[in-house]
């Protein structure tokens, strides 16, 4: 929501690793591995392995829904935010020259699917854009008109959360004006109007899909390797099942236990400590030292809802307001890496707080005739 710049949150591998002399980078499409062989395929050509690590992360379940699929707006990598800032500001700018007020309503209105950590804290961040930056940047519209809904399959909000948190958050989003509907799912969408399970419709061009994610695939491992979610199956020392040399982390890896029946959830904190897991322990296999099994540290869950209004949960206890919305400043702020982004982020932070406005509300496109490609930016 223009709060950011891209390259303060997004960090270069080369810049990471230089420091490591016996760590090489490529980019390449892997298509297929040949485990048999202990090799992967890549559109470069291939490449021999004594260990595989799959971190492939996880990408947007549409569950089939293919006019969803190819209308809707995801929220899963930096590229996806950048297109759909470029079009709620290019649809701002275009309900200035509009004359149905049918059409310039489908232009202003966001409906957002999913009421996860991502639908909710956009939900808040738009709002909150609604409230500060539309009236100051488009006075010629009425900000009354621009409507915020959020759409959620279950019966309450943050359902990874606890049902006190999940309540919080609904109250702080109603709060700020936003249309929270739940029990109800989007069941269609035409680029124009969302239609809901219970029959009702929204006109909207901006349909941002946040209801759910499953793991990537690559071509080379059997199907019964993959387990719910799309993810691989993989054992206490994050091997993939049915293999010895082959290994998931993060998005990707499903790994069962009696804390976490279903799985482990798919955070960063989760990747960051399967990760050091998994290095320490090949470390290990370097000195024929025994394995450590993997086991999650859970540190607690949280989510920002906008100005001074946060949720955190903590093992032990829950809490929320201006103190939950600072510890999530700190806890983000000391997660981003390097010295100068840490600076840059914090002085942006400052700034939207006290001017009440955000610095970077640029439309950034490209010509795609010019580069003889298609794009949606």
């Amino acid at each position: 929501m223009s709060g950011l710049e891209p390259s303060s949150i997004i960090f270069p591998l080369r810049k990471t690793l230089r420091k490591y002399n016996n760590v090489f980078i490529r980019v390449a499409e892997v298509e297929e591995i040949v485990s048999s062989e202990n090799k992967i395929i890549c559109d470069l050509g291939e490449c021999s392995y004594d260990h595989l690590v799959v971190a492939i992360g996880a990408t947007t379940n549409y569950y089939g829904n293919r006019n969803i699929q190819e209308q809707s707006i995801p929220m899963k990598s930096v590229g996806e935010s950048l297109i759909l800032r470029n079009a709620i500001l290019s649809d701002l700018e275009s309900a200035l020259t509009v004359d149905s007020d049918e059409e310039r309503q489908s232009l202003i209105d966001i409906v957002i699917v999913g009421g996860g950590a991502t639908g909710v804290e956009l939900a808040g961040a738009i709002a909150e854009m609604k409230q500060y930056i539309i009236p100051k940047d488009y006075p010629e519209l009425n900000v009354e008109e621009v409507d915020v809904y959020l759409v959620q399959g279950e019966d309450r909000l943050l359902s990874g959360m606890k049902p006190k948190s999940s309540a919080t958050s609904l109250s702080y989003l109603k709060d700020l004006g936003v249309n929270v509907i739940l029990n109800t799912f989007v069941t269609g969408y035409d680029g124009k109007v969302a239609t809901l399970s219970d029959g009702k419709t929204l006109h909207t061009r901006k349909l941002i899909w946040a209801a759910g994610i499953h793991g990537n695939q690559i071509p080379g491992l059997p199907d019964s390797a993959y387990g719910q979610g799309r993810r691989l199956k993989v054992g206490n020392h994050l091997k993939v099942e049915g293999f010895e040399n082959i290994y998931a982390i993060g998005d990707i890896a499903y790994l069962e236990s009696d804390v976490f029946p279903k799985g482990h959830p798919q955070v960063a904190q989760v990747a960051i400590q399967q990760g050091t897991n998994l290095a320490k322990n090949l470390e290990r296999s370097l000195k024929e030292k025994e394995w450590k099994p993997f086991k999650y540290n859970d540190k607690g869950s949280m989510a920002t809802i906008g100005r001074n209004r946060a949720v955190v949960d903590l093992p032990q206890f829950s809490f929320s307001g201006f103190f939950a919305w600072a510890a999530w400043l700190v806890v983000h702020l000391f997660s981003i890496l390097g010295t100068k982004n840490k600076l840059f982020v914090f002085l942006n932070w400052v700034w939207n707080y006290v001017t009440y406005d955000q610095s970077l509300r640029l439309i950034i496109k490209t010509k795609p005739e010019s580069l003889g490609i298609e794009s949606k930016e």
